[in-house]
């Protein structure tokens, strides 16, 4: 059983709970554990773990200020700390991405499906719609099955203009801490809102629940 992955925030890239999380995540999947591809930034690292469709933001703290471009063994990892987690849901495209896929989504396309086939989020008692202590989350979760749960969502955006070329509609319940982006048709265009409702899940972001 993978550990619940809303304990790992706040941890740095060494603490234990980030290494046990990993292992047990590999079990689900069909690769071996490899290094991440770090991405670092003045006031943001990112640990991309491509084949477990997993990434980590860690925040650097104490002062540190890394420079851009640096690998892992060059990164104080003791001066970061995990600040938010990206969970991607990225059934491979039949098409091959052409020049005019955007930097950003081509970047999406380099991440696997998680492995995890179902999981929960825990829920912040004070702000549930239900009373539902978590939410179980799985490949096929749909804009329905979260706002049943969730309710309605503090914060939501996209689905504006043409379907080729908008972005997926995004909702955010801040209070639990849960950001959802949806993909596929019913994401995108005039009528995204409408059709979200049968909308699956695209990336899963996990941070800090904020109170009002």
């Amino acid at each position: 059983m993978v550990p619940d992955i809303q304990t790992l925030l706040g941890a740095n890239p060494s603490a234990d709970s980030i290494t046990v999380f990993l292992k047990d995540l590999v079990q689900h999947s069909d690769t071996s554990l490899t290094a991440p591809e770090v991405k670092s930034y003045s006031d943001a690292v990112y640990f991309n773990y491509y084949p477990l469709g997993i990434s980590f933001l860690y925040i650097p703290q104490k002062g540190y200020k890394p420079t851009g471009g640096l690998k892992l063994e060059n990164l104080q990892v003791d001066s970061l700390v995990l600040d938010s987690i990206n969970i991607y849901n990225s059934p491979k495209p039949k098409a091959i991405p052409t020049k005019t896929t955007t930097s950003s989504r081509a970047a999406e396309l380099a991440f696997s499906t998680y492995p995890v086939l179902k999981w929960k989020l825990s829920l912040s008692p004070e702000a549930s719609a239900s009373n539902e202590s978590s939410i179980e989350i799985s490949l096929t979760t749909n804009g329905k099955d979260f706002v049943s749960c969730l309710g309605e969502p503090d914060r939501k955006g996209g689905g504006t203009g043409p379907s080729s070329g908008s972005i997926g509609i995004w909702c955010e319940w801040s209070k639990h801490g849960i950001m959802v982006e949806f993909g596929g048709d019913e994401a995108r265009g005039p009528q995204a809102w409408e059709r979200g409702k049968d909308a699956m899940w695209r990336v899963i972001t996990i941070f800090p629940p904020k109170q009002e």
